[in-house]
């Protein structure tokens, strides 16, 4: 799927089984609550803090997607054509970036 496909089906979900979108700003409160919700599965499958009773076995992927669908929704509404706005951003980065991070001594080798 592309990310062109993406807003698409996004857009046709929330005009048939959404009904409409939310506002832009209760959207920006959603993507807030989304990434938090993100913070918290890293912090414990990542970090040091441990899982409580009753935390619901949630998914990276699942809570990643969810963050994704929420941006997907905010581009909608607001115009913007995230294909190319992702372009432009590599064209930034790459002009921007492109002796900076490696004489970084801090990003030395690291195994993932």
């Amino acid at each position: 799927m592309t990310i062109e496909q993406a807003q698409r089906d996004v857009d046709q979900w929330i005009n048939t089984t959404g009904v409409r979108y939310f506002s832009e700003l209760t959207n920006m409160a959603i993507l807030t609550e989304e990434v938090g919700e993100v913070a918290r599965l890293m912090s414990r499958l990542y970090g040091e803090q441990s899982f409580k009773e009753g935390d619901n076995g949630a998914e990276l992927g699942d809570e990643l997607a969810d963050v994704l669908w929420v941006v997907l929704c905010i581009a909608n509404q607001t115009g913007v054509d995230l294909t190319e706005a992702l372009r432009r951003n590599f064209e930034k980065k790459t002009k921007r970036d492109a002796d900076r991070h490696k004489g970084n001594e801090k990003l030395g080798k690291r195994e993932w």
